[in-house]
């Protein structure tokens, strides 16, 4: 939603936020996502000025489960925001983010919109899973729309964690074919009964 309306021209760069974060993770996940020529530098300032240096270029850096960085980290962010040598937007998405942002005012401050994705209509469902993932081009619509109400109930996050199981069960399970009683024993992975 948020890279919808993205200038003409301003490349696009997907951060992976490390697990257990810490600032020179953030630092060398950033490195790494802008696809920089060369080792990792072996100093954090030179890393920083190679960084900066990359975006000078307008670009947008989306950083994902936004909600699980520490203050350093997100300070880390907006010192790449605030440089007056770099021209990017940060998108941070992740259920929580909000919160995150405010744990650190300065940067909360800066938000220029919030946007938030609501679950899928049962509309929406069959275009956006097809979309997705290549796997539920197989699966008719009304089969889609059974998954749905039966398990995912318009989260994309529960319709991308059910990709997950069934791309691993096609694999390691011979034979094994897209029918609700393998759909059925999946859902209990992915939302178990209460």
């Amino acid at each position: 939603m948020a890279l919808s309306e993205v200038p003409p021209g301003w490349k696009v760069t997907w951060v992976p936020v490390p697990v257990r974060p810490s600032v020179a993770g953030m630092r060398r996940a950033v490195f790494d996502a802008l696809a920089l020529a060369g080792r990792f530098p072996h100093t954090s300032a030179l890393a920083d000025a190679a960084v900066t240096g990359a975006l000078s270029e307008a670009r947008v850096l989306v950083v994902d489960e936004a909600q699980r960085l520490p203050v350093p980290c997100l300070e880390y962010l907006q010192s790449l925001w605030d440089h007056p040598g770099t021209r990017i937007t940060l998108v941070l998405c992740g259920a929580g983010s909000e919160r995150a942002l405010s744990r650190l005012p300065h940067l909360a401050s800066r938000i220029g919109a919030w946007q938030e994705v609501p679950r899928l209509t049962g509309a929406e469902v069959a275009a956006v899973v097809t979309g997705f993932h290549p796997l539920w081009r197989t699966v008719p619509a009304p089969d889609l729309t059974w998954i749905d109400r039966s398990c995912a109930h318009g989260t994309f996050r529960t319709w991308a964690a059910l990709t997950a199981h069934l791309q691993n069960a096609l694999l390691t399970t011979a034979d094994a074919s897209i029918d609700r009683a393998l759909l059925r024993r999946l859902f209990q992975r992915v939302a178990p009964p209460l």
